[in-house]
Formats: structure tokens, sequence, C-alpha cells
């Protein structure tokens, strides 16, 4: 329905909206539930495939993310640290291979409007080079294709859901 922004603020945050054309119960579960998480985590024109995915989508609650590309495996993990389903979700995020960095603190927020969800993400990073990190290391690009691809997976639920 819309391209994805993303926005630097200061030196630590990054912040990526866009509006999708469902209700928020549909992009929450699109964005939470495995079976779909799957479907649109890992970039595909990266040669990228999601593994293993496994949400324990409470408060206390973690979760694991694994894709393979180019024969080598990352994994993202975290916390769940509020669950207003399907308004709001803050989570914590590390990125295996540089845990070392810290983790980031990721809310994001799933308004309707107008039977459309306008979805913000707000990722806070620990240091100014962690979100640098993050940036070098191809992010924007793959966040813009798994936006993609998330509009994709609630397109499919919005017509499952008819």
């Amino acid at each position: 329905m819309s391209e994805t922004s993303m926005e630097l603020r200061g030196d630590r945050e990054i912040i990526i909206a866009r509006t999708f054309r469902a209700p928020p119960r549909i992009v929450f579960e699109a964005y939470t539930k495995p079976e779909h998480v799957k479907r649109w985590w890992a970039p595909k024109s990266l040669g990228c495939e999601v593994t293993s995915c496994e949400a324990d989508v409470r408060v206390g609650g973690r979760y694991r993310f694994v894709t393979r590309a180019g024969g080598q495996e990352f994994a993202f993990s975290g916390t769940y640290t509020e669950v207003s389903s399907p308004t709001r979700l803050v989570y914590t995020q590390v990125f295996e291979p540089m845990a070392d960095a810290g983790h980031a603190v990721v809310t994001v927020t799933f308004e309707e409007h107008q039977g459309t969800t306008r979805y913000v993400s707000h990722e806070l990073y620990p240091s100014a080079e962690a979100r640098e990190a993050a940036l070098a290391s191809g992010m924007e690009h793959g966040m813009r294709e798994t936006m993609r691809q998330l509009d994709e997976v609630v397109a499919s639920l919005v017509g499952d859901a008819r």
C-alpha cells in the first residue's frame, strides 16, 4: 500500500514506518506469529531464508529467528517486555553475531486509521556505534525488502479473512 520510510533520530535511534491495508489485528498477527514471520523476516533477494522461528509473544517471553544466507546462519533474539495486542509491542533485540554490542529496544505501534494500519517501529540502540554497525550491515535495504514482504503476507491474510 505504501512505501516504507526510515528516519535516523539522534545518534542512537531508527524509526521505520509503513501503512498496511488491513486492520491492526491482522498486521499484528503477521508480525508476531512464527508461521507468518517465516514468510517475511529474511530479504529473499539476498538469498536469505528463515530456517528457525520461535516466538513466545507474552511479557517475559522470548523469541529467536535464525536466517541462512550464503551457507551461514545468523540469529536475532530477544525478550518481549510489553505486549498489548494488537496495538503495541516492545521487545529487546540482539543480533547474535554482534551480541557484545548490546541489545536494541524496539517499540512497535500498530495504529488503526480508516481501515488501514500505520506501523511505526522505534529502534533504540545502546550506542551510536551499535546503530552505525546495524546501518553498515545493509540493514536499510533488508528492512525495506522485508517490509514489502510483510505487506504481501498481510495482503494474503486479508484475502483469507474474506
